[in-house]
């Protein structure tokens, strides 16, 4: 069993975080102003971008995920985990450079709805951000105390508190410049300590193990399916995202930037999912919650269990740093005009819901679907006012026929409403193609009336500056 003692775990997880303390305090210098702080406007070229978005993206939760998918759903299911986690950084790539340009004081992609839209789906889209992103980083507080109990003992509180502790130090000073410095070695760090622990994991297996995967081909359809549009769908609510768009010195670093990003992080998923499958086809005992990736880590050698704690400590931390500051310049750009001290302690307020959920020790897997599943109601009509003559009625309308489109997949597949909380920790389709197909549909018919036109360029240029001076 992989396992450390208490002491070396607490020594290594304040070692990890000191550095990237540092490294996150050492661009304070650079913000002056609340613009700065919080878009980093026009600064950051490609491989700074390229790191960010996996760093950013690739939290600890794909140590539990996606392995838990590949164990129970097989490689289809893995297949579309590593698809959808690779979707929303291509889709950044096409809009990204659209949005930019017809909105070019934007700070996120809520700012644009209220100008297009009004108020009323402003208000559910701003929601629905807020709830996606504090339950990512609820998932992340969660997955870090998992981790280190698994190896070590160490309570969880502790380690949540020092996770969410430290990163708040350095993104409540050093804004988004902070996250982007720390992403930088973080996404280096996690590829250099995943790869090395796989292959020294691997390694050990016996070789009678079976990675082919024996499930159902239709279950694994589904669930590609589910685990594509669920993970696109979310991260397309994603400030920390919206942020880095126009943080891109121009549209072509941002392009190369999100789709090396997107090629990273699938890799990156399509690795750990396998190994899940590596582990369930070894006949390993998985655990209760199911941990696959950490018994497959059990069985290779000693000095995994460091490796493994840092690499987790380093995803938490990637992720949770974009997490609190996307939260700030959310709320933070509802009050254009707010102060640098303002914005930095909304960045510290923001957490304390989460910390205090992340220490109930619920499934990353479960908390991740819901939240998914309630920015699939929304995103069809969220983008399409980007190109189409979608009007602030029909999105509203739209996305209330998302959520009864959720509740009516749900019901005809599993013959309950209560599926869509996902009790069983288990992707299904049902709720995701309900959700699209009622949204879609609405607004096909919305676009085709006659009259029902918005202007998204008038709608960009209306998005009121943040820069007020520090």
């Amino acid at each position: 069993m992989l396992s450390m003692s208490a002491g070396l775990a607490a020594l290594l997880l304040v070692l990890v975080l000191v550095l990237f303390a540092w490294l996150g305090l050492a661009s304070r210098g650079a913000v002056r102003s609340v613009d700065d702080y919080l878009t980093a406007r026009g600064s950051q070229g490609a491989t700074t971008l390229a790191l960010s978005f996996l760093a950013s993206g690739a939290g600890a939760w794909i140590l539990f995920a996606p392995p838990e998918v590949g164990a129970f759903v097989g490689p289809l299911g893995i297949a579309g985990y590593a698809l959808g986690a690779g979707a929303p950084f291509v889709a950044y790539a096409l809009i990204g450079p659209r949005i930019r340009r017809i909105s070019p004081h934007g700070h996120g992609l809520t700012a644009f709805l209220r100008q297009r839209y009004g108020r009323v789906l402003h208000a559910y889209a701003l929601v629905l951000s807020v709830m996606y992103m504090l339950t990512f980083v609820t998932a992340e507080l969660t997955a870090a105390g998992s981790v280190t109990t698994l190896l070590s003992g160490v309570p969880a509180w502790i380690v949540v508190a020092l996770v969410a502790g430290t990163t708040l130090l350095y993104t409540a000073w050093g804004g988004l410049r902070a996250s982007l410095r720390t992403d930088r070695w973080q996404g280096v760090v996690l590829l250099v300590l995943l790869l090395g622990a796989a292959f020294a994991a691997s390694r050990a297996l016996p070789d009678t193990a079976d990675a082919s995967g024996g499930n159902d081909a239709a279950a694994g359809w589904g669930a590609a399916v589910t685990l594509v549009i669920a993970v696109a769908a979310a991260n397309l609510f994603h400030q920390g995202y919206w942020q880095r768009v126009w943080s891109a010195a121009s549209d072509g670093a941002l392009r190369r930037g999100a789709m090396i990003g997107g090629v990273l992080s699938v890799c990156v998923i399509a690795l750990t999912g396998t190994l899940g499958l590596a582990a369930a086809g070894a006949g390993l005992p998985l655990g209760d919650p199911p941990a696959p990736l950490f018994a497959l880590f059990g069985i290779g050698p000693g000095w995994l269990a460091p490796v493994v704690l840092v690499l987790a400590v380093t995803l938490v931390a990637s992720s949770v740093d974009t997490l609190e500051n996307g939260l700030a310049a959310l709320v933070g750009s509802e009050r254009p005009g707010v102060s640098l001290t303002a914005a930095r302690w909304l960045t510290v307020v923001l957490m304390v819901p989460a910390v205090v959920v992340a220490v109930q020790g619920y499934s990353v897997l479960r908390i991740l679907l819901v939240a998914d599943l309630l920015c699939a109601t929304a995103v069809v009509p969220a983008l399409a006012g980007l190109w189409s003559r979608l009007g602030g009625t029909g999105a509203l309308v739209a996305a209330l026929a998302g959520i009864a489109g959720a509740l009516a997949g749900a019901t005809w597949q599993h013959g309950s409403i209560a599926a869509v909380t996902f009790p069983d920790a288990v992707p299904t389709w049902g709720p995701f193609l309900g959700a699209l197909a009622a949204s879609a549909g609405v607004v096909a018919a919305a676009c085709a009336r006659a009259g029902s036109r918005g202007d998204a360029l008038d709608a960009g240029r209306a998005v009121p500056a943040l820069d007020r001076g520090a």
